[in-house]
């Protein structure tokens, strides 16, 4: 058995995300573990570098975590060819420039989502890494998502019948920053930086409608700037000039509905921060992020509406809960594992650059669904 050491080049990894689930729950925990286990017995062990801007960030992350390395000279780390993989979770608006010198230096890439800000530029990423040989992922992360995998695993089961509909909720209330510190950062607000909720979700629900339930067709879809002014990580006011609830509509292959809303501006008042209602001839089941509970077409109980009474029926104590019958691991950590096979071992790999821009192309479409003001079709994306 042979232990493989993989260089890899970790940019922008001192925000949220990037320190909590890619360093943190995905990277250190393999090298805790050992590293990744491949098929013939043989492990590969991420040897990472943190690449950013504040040098004082970055020296703390690493010493947090016991990273040795780390700098912020990005060009010198991808000038080094012991490191072959880079992966990126800067801004959206950074990252159309970053993944192509990554590629330009001829490293693997595995990256956050949106691949870039518009859908000609990851088409023109894809392009890039395929002309060149690069060997690419984007995180879909949702799909490893205890709760979604047990709702596909009954829609291949066949537990649904003919899917009828899909009701989406996701989001919660993300405080403005005046009187109590916003949870969300700043630039998720402002246009300039990449920010706006349709870009940031509906490049997510294509993956997940897409590998969950059914291709995407059509969309329809209206945002909304419900909260005009924040404040900033130093307490300052700004103008919120993009969308912070977005609401729409999609036609999925053969004839499904769904319908997804999603804000920084609700008050959650549900299972869990994202839950989808899936309906079907033979049965429904609503999944949060871990959770999935169902109920068959023989368990269905016969309401008659009647206002004038008090309702007998405890409609919740109908559903059974899908059990765990195995063990779920963190999903960012565990797609990281199975890009890592993929390099190693030609392992299957279906989230590519040309799914990332798939996502990239949902968005781009609901932004001129909402100002055309009508249902646009979703054409299919060649390379």
């Amino acid at each position: 058995m042979t232990a493989h050491r993989l260089g890899l080049i970790m940019n922008g990894v001192t925000g949220r995300m990037g320190t909590n689930q890619h360093l943190v729950r995905s990277i250190c925990a393999i090298r805790a573990e050992g590293g990744v286990r491949l098929g013939n017995g043989d492990t590969v062990f991420p040897d990472p570098i943190l690449v950013g801007r504040n040098e004082a960030k970055l020296a703390a992350v690493a010493e947090a975590n016991g990273i040795e390395r780390w700098t912020t000279d990005l060009d010198a780390a991808l000038a080094d060819p012991g490191d072959t993989l880079f992966f990126d979770a800067a801004t959206t608006q950074m990252r159309k420039d970053l993944l192509l010198k990554a590629i330009d230096a001829g490293k693997d890439i595995y990256t956050e989502k949106p691949v870039a800000e518009t859908v000609d530029d990851a088409l023109a990423i894809a392009r890039a890494a395929r002309d060149k040989g690069i060997r690419a992922g984007v995180v879909h992360d949702k799909l490893s998502l205890p709760g979604l995998i047990k709702l596909r695993m009954l829609r291949d089961t066949g537990y649904f019948g003919r899917i009828l509909s899909v009701r989406g909720e996701f989001g919660y209330w993300v405080f403005e920053g005046d009187w109590q510190e916003a949870q969300r950062p700043s630039w998720n607000y402002r246009k300039a930086e990449g920010g706006g909720i349709i870009l940031d979700m509906l490049c997510h629900w294509r993956y997940v409608l897409d590998h969950t339930i059914a291709p995407v067709r059509a969309v329809c879809c209206h945002g909304a700037i419900h909260i005009p002014q924040r404040w900033d990580e130093a307490g300052e006011p700004y103008d919120a000039d993009v969308e912070d609830a977005a609401y729409a509509l999609f036609e999925l292959e053969g004839g499904i509905v769904a319908q997804i809303n999603s804000s920084w501006c609700t008050r959650v008042r549900r299972d869990d921060l994202a839950t989808f209602h899936v309906d079907g001839t033979h049965g429904s089941a609503v999944a949060g992020l871990t959770r999935c509970f169902a109920q068959a077409r023989v368990n269905t109980p016969k309401p008659v509406w009647n206002p004038d009474v008090p309702q007998t029926i405890d409609f919740r104590a109908g559903w059974q809960e899908v059990p765990d019958n195995r063990v779920y691991e963190n999903g960012f950590k565990t797609q990281w594992q199975d890009f890592i096979r993929h390099l190693y071992e030609e392992a299957p790999w279906d989230y590519t650059f040309l799914s990332g821009a798939r996502g990239v192309q949902l968005a781009e479409l609901g932004y001129r669904s909402w100002r055309e003001r009508r249902w646009l079709d979703v054409p299919e994306l060649e390379l």
